[in-house]
């Protein structure tokens, strides 16, 4: 679920404030990053439509746009859903082209270590807005926990991204999985009782699936099962 949506009254500034978190991420990367974030700023500020979250462009529309090849387009488009930024909402079927959305979760996750080059007036905006109500309810732990390293395995290093990005809720749901192996490209999770399952399942499947993917690019899906 989308932490921050660009409609209603301060719709303007919403979009402003999204857009300016992908540039500072961009600048502060190398020159392969920037192109490909600006090749997608390029998309959201000609196409993208904010309230319906939706973007219907086809390749040969990108690549007018980017000034590149289809070729280009193609490598970077799955590149941008590898990384969890855009996600397919409706399959291209024949004569129609595919309906993309954007996970703003995942793009302010991704681009908050950025933030603070643009001032601390943004890191306290963004970091109130962004702040969910059940993580406003969490109680402070005063205490500093061990790093989660990185493991052998898929789920190995998936896990120590997730605990990179939220500690609180990888100490919550994610540090009880356990690795189920990989069934037909699909990594299995076993978590301890069918609440737990069924949790991650409806709120938490999209965090899963990135960070498994970002670990081995080879696996697209995730299931979470109860253990017995």
């Amino acid at each position: 679920m989308q932490r921050i949506r660009a409609v209603g009254r301060a719709a303007a500034a919403k979009k402003y404030d999204i857009l300016s978190a992908m540039m500072a991420h961009a600048l502060a990367g190398d020159a392969q990053d920037q192109r490909l974030v600006l090749r997608l700023m390029a998309l959201i500020t000609t196409r993208y439509n904010w309230q319906a979250d939706e973007l219907s462009i086809g390749q040969r529309e990108i690549a007018r746009l980017w000034c590149v090849d289809e070729r280009t387009v193609k490598r970077d488009m799955a590149r941008l859903r590898a990384s969890g930024w855009i996600t397919v909402k409706r399959q291209g079927a024949r004569g129609r082209v595919s309906v993309l959305g954007l996970d703003l979760d995942r793009i302010l996750l991704d681009t908050r270590p950025a933030w603070s080059n643009i001032g601390p007036d943004y890191v306290a905006r963004m970091g109130a807005e962004e702040m969910a109500p059940e993580e406003a309810d969490r109680t402070v732990v005063p205490f500093r926990r061990a790093d989660v390293a990185a493991a052998e395995g898929v789920w190995g290093a998936a896990r120590a991204h997730l605990a990179a990005e939220d500690r609180a809720l990888f100490d919550a749901w994610f540090a009880g999985l356990a690795d189920g192996g990989i069934d037909g490209g699909c990594l299995v999770l076993i978590a301890p009782s069918r609440f737990h399952a069924t949790y991650c399942r409806t709120h938490l499947i999209g965090r899963l699936r990135t960070a498994v993917r970002r670990s081995d690019p080879r696996l697209s899906q995730v299931r979470v099962e109860a253990g017995g």
